[in-house]
């Protein structure tokens, strides 16, 4: 058991699951085991997974006082979290079956790619549970084969080690999923996150329509990683595509997804070079581009890292904007979980300023609906992206 200082309940109260280390004034258990939290004044609050190394010392399971943690507790949910991938609109094979806490599974992250899953268990509380989690999702989905992917760094904060392999059945670590009107290859072992970032699944279709609609012939790719964006861009009948990344393994996927979908290589050219470096070549050459794509890794995962991340954001957004030419349009992105909506917004017309440039925000983007974000978890929405139509 363990109960928390006074005043410390109210997050609880509103179905919060996360629990902080600085909210508990007593009590403790062994990683991962199942407590019983209660306010201050005694009250029942929540069935929590302990863990005595993280920040984040408890994480609940559930908000109902007679609910037992165990074996048919959890294959309910992983049921439950299945079939609600059933009621959204996934135009894949490749898709987000378990999202953590926003599907009452805190820790837990779960991918399918075709007939195979790939999990990555980010908490003490989904790690004790594996064996039985593994099982719960095979019976859920009918698959024979699931790898884990529990090799980042979520884990050190966790106190786990890092663990990655075969837990159930064993295959080809190579795959390639389809997308909207196009394939992508990829492989669950070496790619990042558990192989591939399925949560801009439906910024690409929009890329692509875009792209189409407009009439986008020069198209620049920031941070291509395997050419998610590059096929899109193609697909939607751009004329060149430009894509960079500091990467050369994944530059080489991207070459071999544009000739999956048969797409003449000379209609792209990859860089592997640093993005930074490479816009401002490109300003100094005095070229411009009808559509320009800013996808760049993680840069402040928690708000403590937020203010230098903004000035990496603004100095890549800056650049950017200045390439654009007028009338163009950038899908420009944070996937960092301390950048908020709001202030990514921010960030983006401050780059304008700086550039000189001014724009259309004609849409905000997010995570596919298979990541998602619920009324009790905001945390769930770490995607921002904003479409801006640079003024003619």
């Amino acid at each position: 058991m363990i109960r928390l200082k006074e005043g410390k309940e109210r997050s609880l109260l509103r179905r919060h699951p996360w629990i902080f280390e600085s909210a508990i004034a007593r009590g403790g258990a062994d990683a991962g085991e199942t407590v019983r939290v209660e306010s201050h004044g005694g009250q029942f609050l929540a069935w929590a997974a302990f863990s005595p190394a993280s920040k984040i010392r408890a994480r609940a399971w559930s908000f109902d006082e007679t609910q037992r943690i165990d074996a048919a507790f959890l294959i309910a949910r992983c049921e439950a979290s299945v079939r609600a991938r059933a009621r959204f609109d996934i135009q894949s094979d490749g898709m987000r079956l378990v999202h953590g806490e926003s599907d009452g599974l805190p820790g837990l992250i779960v991918d399918r790619y075709g007939d195979t899953l790939v999990a990555q268990f980010l908490s003490a509380g989904a790690e004790r549970w594996k064996a039985v989690l593994a099982d719960a999702l095979l019976q859920a989905t009918g698959l024979e084969r699931l790898y884990e992917r529990s090799d980042t760094n979520a884990r050190s904060l966790e106190g786990l080690p890092s663990a990655a392999g075969w837990l159930r059945g064993e295959g080809p670590t190579e795959h390639s999923i389809q997308e909207h009107g196009w394939r992508l290859g990829l492989d669950i072992a070496t790619g990042h996150k558990t192989g591939f970032y399925l949560d801009q699944r439906d910024s690409r279709k929009k890329f692509a329509d875009s792209v189409r609609r407009l009439g986008s012939q020069r198209v620049l790719n920031c941070y291509c990683y395997t050419g998610g964006f590059t096929v899109a861009a193609l697909a939607g009948g751009a004329g060149h595509v430009t894509s960079i990344d500091s990467s050369a393994p994944a530059l080489e996927r991207a070459r071999a997804n544009l000739a999956l979908n048969g797409f003449d290589a000379g209609r792209a050219q990859f860089l592997d070079a640093d993005v930074n470096a490479s816009l401002r070549r490109f300003i100094e050459e005095g070229r411009t581009f009808d559509a320009i794509v800013l996808d760049p890794p993680k840069l402040a995962p928690t708000a403590a890292h937020a203010e230098r991340a903004a000035r990496a954001y603004k100095d890549i957004n800056r650049l950017g904007l200045k390439l654009l030419a007028p009338g163009g349009v950038l899908f420009t992105y944070s996937c960092s979980g301390g950048i908020s909506a709001d202030l990514f917004h921010k960030i983006v017309a401050s780059a304008g300023a700086d550039a000189g440039v001014d724009g259309y925000i004609t849409e905000r983007l997010g995570g596919a609906p298979d990541h998602p974000m619920t009324l009790e978890f905001p945390e769930g929405e770490y995607l921002k992206g904003l479409v801006v139509m640079r003024k003619a």
